[in-house]
């Protein structure tokens, strides 16, 4: 390591008490560049990475064969000098069923409040950062793209750029069509009852894939639809019979940031930079979400760049780093 990574952990008000019973304590990492202490004469920018669904923390320092990590690509695109000086902030949304969207939510907690508001705020208390929404950015992959499009137009005081991996966008192209699947998947092995499947996933090892789509389904409810009668609790789209609910659907359709954008047009306007990616082979067609988000966009004048590269959903480590740069370098004061 050329530069310095800082292993932290932070105490969350707003989620102690969340209604999964989740932890309050959470990790935090934060890269700091060559040669920039915690008394660097000079305020610098903040790139704020967030996760993809099921990911954790410490899978950012995990390898795939005869590939860098993360932290390694990024540790060496600073010490070739080729990127300004930033302070890097990858943060922990996980939760029980997976993740969190970085939304608030009464199915899974307080998320949104939880980078916003506590992580922020302890990064610009320890860290010479530059401590204004004009400086800091939101990146990610998927969820975490998906985040990095709907935070920082729920909350332009905070974040002042963004870059979106294939994040999720487009619901009807990236969600619509896994619904029948999960139904049918639910009624095969869970009696198409969802208090089963949750009986039973404690058992359940090792967790297959089938299992954790289940999940994640799941999850995506509680962000998007959680039951207001039971917190911890979801609303599912599709009933036991694969049957679209509509009404439930539009509260998805809400959270789509294709359908956010025109909402939320003078956040976008404000931003210093936005750029979205995606591969074209995207097996969630998340390469049409980035497009339309990106027409969107277009349509109310946003300047941003879209890039689509010859690539799945799969094993795109390698993009973030040039988008963090493209961050850092709008965001330098």
């Amino acid at each position: 390591m050329h530069g310095a990574l800082d292993r932290l952990v932070v105490e969350s008000d707003a989620l102690a008490g969340n209604p999964l019973e989740d932890p309050a304590r959470r990790p935090l990492y934060v890269y700091r560049p060559p040669g920039v202490e915690l008394d660097h004469p000079r305020p610098l920018p903040s790139v704020y990475v967030i996760q993809g669904y099921t990911g954790q923390l410490d899978m950012w320092l995990s390898r795939q064969a005869f590939e860098p990590t993360m932290i390694e690509r990024l540790d060496a695109m600073f010490a070739a000098a080729g990127c300004p000086d930033a302070i890097v902030v990858f943060v922990d949304a996980w939760t029980s069923y997976g993740g969190s969207q970085f939304l608030n939510s009464t199915g899974t907690g307080r998320y949104l409040d939880y980078l916003c508001d506590e992580i922020v705020a302890f990064v610009d208390e320890r860290y010479p950062t530059a401590p204004a929404r004009e400086h800091r950015g939101l990146t990610g992959k998927s969820s975490g793209g998906y985040g990095a499009m709907a935070v920082p137009m729920l909350r332009p005081d905070v974040f002042g750029a963004l870059a979106s991996h294939a994040g999720d966008a487009l619901f009807e192209a990236c969600y619509l069509a896994e619904f029948p699947k999960r139904a049918r998947l639910l009624r095969e092995r869970f009696e198409s009852s969802w208090d089963v499947f949750f009986e039973r996933l404690p058992s359940l090892e090792p967790v297959d894939m089938d299992v954790l789509g289940l999940l994640e389904m799941y999850g995506y409810s509680a962000a998007y639809s959680p039951d207001p009668a039971h917190p911890g609790r979801a609303l599912v789209p599709f009933d036991a019979h694969g049957r679209l609910r509509e009404d439930v659907w539009a509260q998805w359709l809400r959270h789509d940031p294709v359908r956010m954008a025109r909402e939320h047009a003078d956040a976008l306007r404000s931003m210093r930079r936005i750029h979205l990616d995606a591969g074209r082979r995207d097996e969630y067609y998340l390469d049409l979400g980035a497009q339309a988000f990106a027409a969107e966009l277009e349509a109310l004048g946003v300047e941003h760049t879209l890039e689509l590269f010859d690539g799945t959903h799969m094993r795109l480590t390698y993009r973030y780093p040039g988008a963090i740069r493209e961050l850092a370098v709008a965001l330098t004061p």
